[in-house]
């Protein structure tokens, strides 16, 4: 009856397993290497030969260096305040370490 190809969508790179970016990535003629890649390297490489331009990820402010760095520094000021008996601002400081920690993780 019906002649009609059912069309079937390809996933988003980002969502395939490396596996399957792999096999992706052996149809590609100009690729290389595939079996070597992980799956950071395979979206990029498949992105840059079918011509797909990357949207980077926006720069950080500071480096994980210099986080680890405010991080230290409020662990001190927090230490200290735990010793005057200054519960709130031991607090406050406690809440930002964790928001800078989290910052590191999201950085690397």
């Amino acid at each position: 009856m019906g002649g009609k190809k059912k069309e079937t969508k390809e996933k988003p790179l980002e969502k395939m397993t490396a596996k399957e970016l792999r096999e992706v990535g052996k149809q590609i003629p100009e690729l290389t290497g595939v079996h070597g890649m992980n799956k950071a390297e395979l979206i990029s490489a498949i992105k840059k030969g079918r011509g797909i331009t990357e949207d980077l990820p926006k720069k950080t402010d500071s480096s994980v260096r210099e986080i680890k760095e405010k991080i230290k520094t409020l662990k001190t000021e927090r230490e200290a305040a735990l010793n005057n008996n200054d519960n709130k601002m031991a607090k406050i400081y406690r809440r930002r370490i964790t928001r800078l920690k989290k910052k590191t993780r999201r950085a690397a």
